[in-house]
């Protein structure tokens, strides 16, 4: 650990975490022994991040998210107020599975919204965005519109989070940033 971060004076923090220059830990949460978190990450009260989490730069996370063990967020990913990360599929209170944990990777510049729940072992891809309180049961492609219970594909959107709306050649211009994205193959790319 270094000293170029802030924790709030009620948060915990493990002996064995890695910590980032420039990232701030608020109140009463609790990072634990072998998590990693990348430069400049904020952390809302109440959060807990397990051992084995790893955040990349940049990451924001709000108040009461619990990341189990498994979760790998790239840079720049917000994660919404009371979002949830399961790691086991079938758990039991009375059967160890701490070694059927899955993974769940969180691409760079995802958004999952307020009170989202991700169902461990699905990806989610760059720039997808989750839509609060959906539910995802499945990996989600780059630039995904996600929404409802269970989560179904709404649409595309930008690196700047708006709404893409592609013509008949396949092509989309986000209205904030002017980036052209091209749809082929229900996949989108940035082209500019």
């Amino acid at each position: 650990m270094n000293d170029n971060y802030f924790a709030h004076p009620t948060a915990v923090i493990d002996e064995g975490c890695t910590i980032g220059d420039g990232t701030k830990i608020w109140h009463f949460s609790h990072l634990m022994t072998g998590c990693e978190l990348g430069e400049n990450c904020n952390l809302g009260q109440n959060v807990v991040v397990s051992p084995g989490v790893t955040l990349g730069r940049n990451v924001k996370v709000q108040n009461n998210v619990s990341l189990y063990t498994g979760v790998i967020c790239a840079d720049d990913v917000f994660l919404g107020p009371s979002c949830v990360f399961t790691n086991v599929i079938n758990p039991r209170s009375a059967i160890n599975r701490r070694d059927q944990y899955q993974t769940t990777r969180v691409g760079r510049g995802a958004s999952i919204g307020a009170n989202a729940t991700i169902i461990c072992g699905n990806d989610i891809g760059d720039f997808a965005m989750i839509g609060a309180g959906a539910v995802v049961t499945r990996s989600v492609p780059d630039y995904a519109l996600l929404v409802g219970n269970p989560a179904t594909q709404l649409g595309w959107v930008s690196e700047y989070g708006h709404r893409l709306r592609f013509d008949e050649n396949g092509k989309a211009v986000c209205p904030e940033s002017k980036q052209e994205y091209l749809l082929k193959n229900e996949a989108v790319k940035r082209v500019q």
